[in-house]
């Protein structure tokens, strides 16, 4: 896909994926979609030094979990999202605006430094033990 994106950013720009806390550490119940998180991770950072010379950069967004259609597949996500609340400096559940905010940064001229990067938009979820 990036590569019929590549065209369209002849003046640079940024592609944004979407990834999750399941990627770097063990979620219960979120089985397989672990390392399938953390192999679109690998392939982000790839993606960002193949791109970068072209002045597009390539960056993941790690939300919390939040109660999507998508989300509603996952075994036992009620539990996911009890523990993640329970567990968060602070507290709550992220929503769509919070990610859709840090989505708007990224791709703005303010990040231009910055690809290759997961961005953790979880109410600080991610730096519990």
């Amino acid at each position: 896909m990036a590569r019929l994106a590549e065209p369209l950013m002849a003046d640079g720009g940024c592609l944004l994926t979407v990834s999750y806390y399941g990627a770097e550490k063990v979620v219960d119940h979120y089985n397989v979609m672990g390392p399938v998180k953390a192999t679109l991770e690998a392939a982000m950072r790839y993606m960002a030094a193949e791109l970068g010379p072209r002045g597009i950069r390539v960056n993941a967004l790690s939300p919390g979990p939040i109660a999507t259609r998508v989300a509603s597949g996952i075994a036992h996500f009620d539990v996911l999202i009890e523990e993640a609340c329970s567990r968060k400096p602070m507290r709550g559940l992220v929503g769509v605006k919070e990610v859709g905010a840090l989505a708007t940064c990224l791709v703005s001229d303010y990040a231009r430094s910055g690809t290759g990067n997961v961005a953790s938009v979880d109410t600080r979820y991610h730096i519990m033990a």
